[in-house]
């Protein structure tokens, strides 16, 4: 069999619906970020980023990189091996107390990844508690629904952001079930947040654990970056808080917090953290140091709601269609894949502007987007570069001037 030609097929109709998707080949300057290297063969040698979910820079910030630097001459460069088998290390106990003590809990745990965190701890809660149901907000992210769908448990899923639809589907299910409510706090593709604090009075009425996703709020939000849960006085309530150091704390790796008892359950019983080789220790002492100096520092945070409430000031003032919400993320609707590529692929060769299209499977189809995400080492200048080239855009390709 040729299995080359099945692959090519299957390829074939990936970029006939438009949904392809091509890598940039980037290399970040230090110096100058969020500009970057570009290797491609039609693009300017500079461009500037725009769609990173290094919200703060903090993968840019001199002490975190001169911690990673410190561990590296201490310890090498990897773990050697899992936590279970020679890959604990010091760094890693360091890393989870700060964690724990960001959100305010008992204990955490680290992952490689805020994917395998969601992963593997839904999968072993729902496989592992007694007649568990997960009640899932419908808009959850991938990770989340393949740790459901792995835990083989029933599911019920709940309308977006809706506490009352919750209620009822949760006093429909049987008294002795395990519930465990599963939402996010910021929601990614359209940067909406939760109503938190009704969310868990509701799953606390019916006696539910509350699995509450982070990683598109912690460093971001509340008073240390704890996340929306800190900036609500709501972390207490919650009984599991999933992050993530790959995003505004600029580094890698996902993890969860909760009572002692629970991160041993889970560091126990599932195999995506047994059977997986750890963090590099080096990477651990980065993702530290940027937390703790988010917990004392507010001028990243100062800066990039400024720029972000920038950005959405001028492309109002241009008639740029935006979805209003009330985060950090800005997306603007295309609804059409192909048209999507093309515009961005003319921004990056035209105007050195660097954005990935936002296409199925990521969201649904027809709602194709561009995602914007200013941070606090974009300049006035590379906004207002950003909105002409959007105003040109908009003007050659007769985009309709609305969001919906």
């Amino acid at each position: 069999m040729n299995f080359d030609r099945l692959f090519n097929q299957e390829l074939d109709a990936l970029k006939k619906e438009g949904n392809y998707r091509i890598f940039a080949e980037l290399e970040r300057f230090c110096s100058s970020s969020p500009r970057a290297r570009s290797y491609g063969e039609d693009t300017p040698d500079e461009v500037t980023v725009w769609c990173s979910n290094d919200y703060l820079g903090m993968s840019q910030n001199e002490k975190v990189r001169q911690a990673m630097k410190d561990a590296i001459d201490v310890g090498g460069t990897g773990a050697g091996g899992t936590r279970n088998i020679s890959g604990t290390n010091h760094e890693h106990m360091l890393l989870e107390r700060e964690l724990s003590d960001l959100h305010g809990k008992e204990a955490a745990l680290l992952f490689t990844s805020g994917y395998v965190s969601n992963w593997a701890s839904l999968s072993t809660l729902g496989a592992r508690m007694p007649d568990a149901v997960i009640f899932s907000d419908s808009l959850n992210h991938a990770s989340m629904i393949e740790g459901i769908r792995q835990a083989r448990c029933p599911k019920v899923i709940w309308r977006h952001n809706d506490p009352e639809d919750l209620d009822r589907k949760l006093a429909e299910t049987p008294a002795n079930a395990t519930k465990i409510v599963a939402f996010e706090s910021v929601y990614s593709m359209d940067g909406d947040i939760c109503p938190l604090k009704e969310i868990v009075e509701v799953a606390e009425r019916h006696m539910a654990m509350t699995y509450l996703d982070e990683v598109h709020a912690v460093g971001l939000y509340g008073p240390r970056g704890g996340g929306i849960a800190e900036r609500e006085g709501l972390m207490d309530r919650i009984t599991l808080i999933e992050g993530t150091l790959g995003k505004a704390f600029g580094c890698m790796g996902g993890y969860i917090t909760g009572s002692a008892a629970l991160c041993d359950f889970i560091r126990s019983f599932a195999s995506g953290f047994i059977f997986t080789t750890a963090l590099p220790p080096a990477v651990a002492a980065a993702a530290r140091t940027s937390i703790a100096h988010l917990k004392t520092s507010d001028a990243e945070r100062l800066m990039q709601r400024r720029q972000v409430a920038r950005l959405r000031a001028k492309l109002d003032a241009a008639g740029i269609p935006h979805m209003d919400n009330p985060s950090h993320i800005i997306p603007v609707l295309i609804k059409d894949p192909v048209k999507c590529r093309m515009i961005c692929d003319y921004l990056m060769r035209e105007w050195g502007i660097y954005l990935q299209p936002i296409n199925y499977p990521t969201v649904p189809k027809g709602t194709e987007r561009l995602r914007f995400t200013p941070g606090p080492l974009h300049s006035d200048e590379d906004i207002d570069r950003v909105v002409n080239a959007l105003t040109v855009l908009w003007k050659q390709c007769a985009i309709a001037h609305a969001v919906a």
